[in-house]
C-alpha cells in the first residue's frame, strides 16, 4: 500500500522555509495537544521546523475555522483543549470518491500541453492539500487498471486555443483568416467569440459572424490567421450551449425539424443500447432481434455520416432525405471501388 501525497508539491511557511503542508502541521499540532502535554509555540514551532508566527496563524485557524476548543493554559505554559475532542475535523474521503478523483486526474491527460493544464493541476493540488496525510491504497492497482485512450488524437496549435480561450472569457472580439472544409481558398472573418468547447475530444468555437449575421461553428485546426480586433463585445444572456446544440447529433444544427428511425441489425443492437446517443432518443425492439432508433433532429449531415460509419448494419427509414442520402452515398462508395485501378492497393 502507498500513500497518496500532495501531488508533489512543496510548502513554505512565510520566512520561505520548506515545512509540512498546513494540514500536515496541523494533525500534527492536534496530535501534541490531544496528548496532554501541554505544548507550546516555540515547542511547537522546533518539532515542526517552522516560524512561531506560522504556529500562531495555525492554532487560530484550528480554533476560529475547524472549531476546536483549544485555550492556553498559562500555569501550565502550554495550549489545550478545554473539551474532549474525538478526532481531527479534517476532510473525509471514500473508496469511491478517491478512485473518482483519481479517474478524472487520468482524464486530465488528455489536457497535457494545453493552455488548460496549469489550472487544471492547480485545482488538483489542492484538493489533494486537503485530504488527510495518509490515505491507504495500492496506486500501482489503480495506475495498472484505469486509463482514457483518444484514437483520433486532433492536431491542435496551442497558441491558437489559449487566444480563443481568453478571447471567450473576456469578450474580446476576433479577425479569423478561416477555410472552410472543401475549400481551397480561405476568407475574412469578424467574429465574436461565444463559447470554446470539446465535444467528443474535438475543439469548436461558437461564435456570432459579422458576415453570416448569425452564431456560426469554427473549427481551430481550419484557421490561418486569429488576432484581437481591439473592440469587446456583450455575450447575449440568453445563450447557451446546450440549447444551440439540443437538436443537433453532434455540433451541426440546422433550421429544420426531423423524425429520424434507424434500424439495427442484431449484431450491433447491443452497442446501440449500451449507450446515449441523444437526449430525444427512443428505442424499440425488432422481433428479428434488432433495434431502431427514433431521434428528433434539426440537421442530417452527421446523422447520415454515422449511419455509413456501421457499414450495412444500420439501415435508415426516415425521413425520405436521409434515406436517399445514405442511398447516394453508398453508390458513391461502390462507383469508386470499382473504378479503382490496381496499382492503387
Amino acid at each position: 500500500m502507498t500513500r497518496f501525497k500532495r501531488f508533489g508539491v512543496k510548502h513554505s511557511d512565510s520566512e520561505g522555509n520548506h515545512s509540512r503542508p498546513p494540514l500536515e502541521r496541523m494533525l500534527q499540532i492536534h496530535k501534541a495537544i490531544q496528548s496532554g502535554s501541554y505544548p507550546n509555540s516555540s515547542q511547537l514551532a522546533a518539532r515542526l521546523e517552522v516560524s512561531r508566527k506560522s504556529i500562531h496563524r495555525d492554532l487560530t485557524f484550528m480554533r476560529d475555522r475547524l472549531g476546536l476548543p483549544i485555550s492556553y493554559q498559562g500555569s501550565r505554559f502550554g495550549y489545550t483543549y478545554t473539551e474532549s475532542v474525538s478526532s481531527f475535523p479534517t476532510l473525509q474521503v471514500t473508496e469511491g470518491e478517491l478512485f473518482a478523483l483519481l479517474a478524472a486526474e487520468k482524464a486530465l491527460q488528455q489536457y497535457r500541453g494545453t493552455p488548460f493544464e496549469k489550472a487544471l493541476v492547480s485545482a488538483f493540488k489542492k484538493i489533494s492539500n486537503s485530504l488527510p496525510d495518509t490515505v491507504s491504497f495500492s496506486w500501482a492497482d489503480w495506475d495498472a487498471t484505469l486509463s482514457f485512450r483518444t484514437t483520433a488524437e486532433p492536431i491542435l496549435d496551442l497558441e491558437v486555443i489559449d487566444l480563443l480561450a481568453r478571447a471567450a472569457a473576456q469578450q474580446q472580439q476576433l479577425f479569423l483568416i478561416y477555410r472552410k472544409p472543401g475549400r481551397k481558398n480561405a476568407e475574412d472573418r469578424v467574429v465574436d467569440p461565444y463559447h470554446l468547447a470539446n465535444v467528443n475530444g474535438e475543439w469548436f468555437l461558437f461564435a456570432y459572424c459579422h458576415l453570416r449575421k448569425s452564431i456560426r461553428t469554427f473549427v481551430p485546426t481550419r484557421m490561418r490567421s486569429v488576432s484581437l480586433t481591439g473592440n469587446r463585445f456583450q455575450r447575449p444572456q440568453g445563450f447557451s450551449l446546450e440549447n444551440e446544440l439540443k437538436n443537433s447529433f453532434g455540433i451541426l444544427s440546422g433550421d429544420k425539424e426531423f423524425v429520424v428511425r434507424i434500424r439495427f441489425s442484431e449484431a450491433i443492437s447491443d452497442y446501440i443500447r449500451e449507450k446515449r446517443w441523444h437526449p430525444s432518443q427512443k428505442l424499440t425492439e425488432l422481433k428479428a432481434g434488432g433495434v431502431e432508433i427514433s431521434l428528433k433532429l434539426s440537421s442530417l449531415v452527421e446523422v447520415q455520416r454515422w449511419i455509413l460509419a456501421w457499414g450495412g448494419k444500420a439501415v435508415p427509414v426516415s425521413p425520405p432525405e436521409l434515406v436517399a442520402g445514405v442511398r447516394a452515398a453508398a453508390r458513391a462508395l461502390l462507383n469508386l471501388t470499382k473504378v479503382a485501378l490496381p496499382h492503387d492497393h
